[in-house]
């Protein structure tokens, strides 16, 4: 299989239905993840859960990937599910960046975010968009040090057992600014109703 892109040790490969036993792998080495989102540990169908998984019909889309990521010849480390043109043209979503767990301070998910942002500018995405988990200080420091920005909170969010409170954060990475972005997607200014 042909890797997507590939680079300081790491090689991304697009997954598929016949990827569920390794992708499930990694969410069953990773449980502190699926506690602190959902309350509990990720079920016997989780990998194809991710999959499956959609944005709600008002929310526009060309596409959702599941990414998943090898350091050399190893089994899956990371994956990352991304959904193209969210809502507006040029607009991708990061759905979901996890690292298993055993690994977490090695610097992989530094290296792993990079090349997969590289990546999504290089396929057309101008604006990149996520949901962190309000209180997960380690995913907001993350985020935070890769250049997204808050624009808005959204509580209330029903996420397995729990309800959570989102922090919708954006990063321009074509030369766009973050204005730019809010007039396409007005629905992420901390002023407007959630509608996602």
């Amino acid at each position: 299989m042909t890797p997507l892109f590939e680079g300081e040790g790491i090689a991304a490969f697009e997954l598929d239905h016949g990827d569920l036993d390794p992708l499930q792998r990694v969410y069953e080495a990773t449980p502190s993840y699926f506690h602190v989102v959902l309350g509990e540990a990720p079920g016997p169908n989780a990998a194809r859960e991710t999959f499956e998984r959609r944005p709600p019909p008002e929310m526009t889309f060309t596409r959702k990937r599941v990414l998943g990521f090898r350091a050399r010849e190893a089994d899956l480390v990371a994956v990352a599910d991304v959904i193209e043109d969210l809502l507006a043209p040029h607009v991708w979503h990061v759905g979901l960046f996890l690292v298993s767990e055993p690994l977490h301070g090695s610097g992989i998910a530094q290296r792993a975010y990079g090349g997969l942002e590289s990546w999504m500018r290089g396929q057309g995405a101008h604006w990149l968009r996520l949901g962190a988990l309000a209180g997960n200080d380690r995913a907001e420091r993350f985020w935070r040090r890769q250049g997204y920005v808050e624009t808005r909170r959204r509580s209330g969010v029903a996420m397995g057992r729990k309800v959570n409170e989102l922090i919708v954060m954006v990063k321009p990475i074509a030369g766009g600014s973050l204005e730019e972005y809010l007039a396409l997607v007005p629905g992420d200014r901390a002023a407007t109703p959630a509608r996602d």
